[in-house]
């Protein structure tokens, strides 16, 4: 998967755990938020290795 599509699923999770935040799943929301900086600071060391 090329680092466009990454940055879109990152970006999907992060508007649904919204979402699920604003409708009252604050244990779903949650864990989207904590897979979308989990997905984020991944591709951020991968980035500051080939640096």
């Amino acid at each position: 998967m090329n680092q466009l599509h990454k940055d879109i699923v990152t970006g999907l999770v992060f508007v649904t755990g919204v979402i699920e935040f604003i409708s009252g799943d604050f244990i779903i929301s949650s864990a989207l938020f904590a897979a979308t900086t989990f997905a984020s600071n991944m591709s951020s060391s991968r980035k500051n290795r080939k640096n």
